[in-house]
């Protein structure tokens, strides 16, 4: 039984009631958190964010937290708030930082204590959680080679530990305004912590470096229209925002995209796409969507009880051109169900395009989730309808960007660049992929991938 399989039996099958641990002893001292002031000279705050994502390397970034700080995020990752900390990069020591764990269902299955997996809640109990350190901590001025944020994700759900690194790379080669993804080494309090992808965080700063008009809202996993064909509320867009939250915003150009979409006849649809999003942009988002069969995203719709929404995914509005952006994001459930369904609740039932159950909820997958059809959206629909540029951009993706040759390379390249880490994640952690699983789990992604390029 895999990693996987183990933490869902455990945790959905029979409850967690025989698969938690108890929570660990804090064994770390009790230390005061100093503030560094630093010179300026100082390589993090010289160097730019692609020495972070520098491909060729694997790099480590060991935090240090008081033993009372651990002990609190231990206790309970799922409130996610900050602890004050220490960051060691190489050279340089930045305090102090925010430090905390991060997820959602997703990211904490099988991994805190409490026994309903849908509602995460309790102590930690996998060794591997998540994390976030929040270098702009207290009103901290000063960047991490730019970034404001860095965002370990754990992987835990991930044997290969590729979907992260090689779908963010799908999408930035089709041209998409996706995050950047590396392997990165994580140690605590100076004990090896794991292997964690290292994924670029989407704020104001991704902003600037993908679009040339940096000055319109981004919003996290908001949808234009609900299933009832409602406009989200002003509640509901100040909650989504994450850039200009102070500046009094106005939600006017991602709400007329929404109203248009709604009083769309016909193939007005299409004019209003053609004008307001960029369209080979967003056909190459969802042919690479639809290929890796990412989970989320916009065309899992997941439901609960009669309500259904999307979910993991950003827009963000130019100001300049009206025109928004769909940004991809959450990648740990996707290249798993290509060949068949390999994950008894992620799979989408259907096809780009395609109707199921008269746009009622409907249950899928060996647990029988319920979804509903996202074309039944008429943003959706109206993407449908594009199908030349739809097969130009997969023909592009098949023929140029995913070929055979290419992708073994890059995986190859990276495997060798972790092959270390996941054999010393063995040799420290007991609930961890071991080497020949990861090495089949690799090879099974690259069957995914044979298969998605044939059929």
């Amino acid at each position: 039984m895999s990693v996987r399989q183990f933490i869902l039996y455990c945790t959905i099958v029979l409850g967690g009631s025989q698969c938690t641990k108890t929570l660990p002893p804090n064994d770390y001292p009790e230390i005061s958190v100093p503030e560094f002031v630093p010179t300026g000279d100082e390589a993090y705050i010289t160097g730019d964010s692609e020495y972070i994502f520098d491909q060729e390397a694997l790099r480590t970034y060991s935090l240090i937290l008081s033993g009372s700080a651990l002990h609190e995020i231990n206790s309970n990752p799922t409130a996610e708030k900050y602890v004050e900390g220490m960051l060691v990069f190489e050279s340089d020591t930045i305090s102090p930082v925010g430090i905390r764990y991060k997820g959602s269902v997703g990211g904490f299955v099988g991994c805190v204590s409490g026994n309903d997996w849908t509602n995460p809640s309790g102590f930690k109990t996998c060794s591997k959680l998540s994390m976030k350190i929040k270098i702009n901590w207290e009103g901290r001025e000063e960047r991490f080679y730019g970034l404001k944020k860095l965002q370990f994700h754990s992987m835990n759900l991930d044997d290969s530990k590729m979907h992260d690194r090689l779908g963010y790379y799908l999408f930035r080669e089709m041209g998409v305004p996706a995050p950047r993804a590396v392997h990165a080494r994580l140690e605590i309090n100076g004990d090896f912590a794991g292997l964690f992808s290292l994924v670029e965080q989407i704020d104001k700063r991704f902003i600037k470096e993908n679009f040339d008009d940096d000055a319109g809202n981004l919003y996290k996993e908001l949808w234009p229209l609900d299933m009832q064909e409602n406009i989200p509320s002003n509640q509901e867009f100040f909650q989504a925002l994450r850039t200009n939250e102070d500046d009094n915003p106005s939600f006017d150009i991602f709400k007329s995209f929404g109203q248009s979409m709604r009083s769309a006849q016909g193939d007005q649809a299409s004019d209003i796409l053609q004008n307001r999003m960029d369209m080979d942009e967003t056909m190459s988002m969802i042919v690479v969507d639809r290929t890796i069969r990412h989970d989320d995203g916009p065309f899992h719709w997941y439901c609960s009880g009669n309500f259904c929404s999307p979910h993991n995914f950003y827009w963000y509005e130019e100001p300049t051109n009206q025109k928004v952006h769909l940004i991809p994001w959450d990648l740990d459930n996707a290249f798993e169900n290509i060949i068949q369904n390999e994950n008894p609740v992620t799979p989408i039932a259907d096809a780009f395009g395609e109707i199921s159950n008269d746009c009622q909820p409907f249950g899928y997958g060996s647990w029988n989730a319920k979804q509903r059809s996202a074309a039944c959206d008429k943003i959706v629909a109206g993407w449908a309808s594009f199908d030349d540029l739809y097969q130009y951009h997969k023909d592009r993706l098949l023929g140029d960007v995913m070929t055979k040759e290419s992708i073994d390379a890059k995986l190859d390249q990276w495997k060798a660049q972790i092959r270390d880490a996941v054999i010393e994640e063995n040799q420290v952690f007991d609930d961890v992929v071991e080497v020949e699983e990861w090495e089949e789990a690799m090879e099974l992604l690259q069957e995914q991938l044979e298969f998605a390029r044939n059929k």
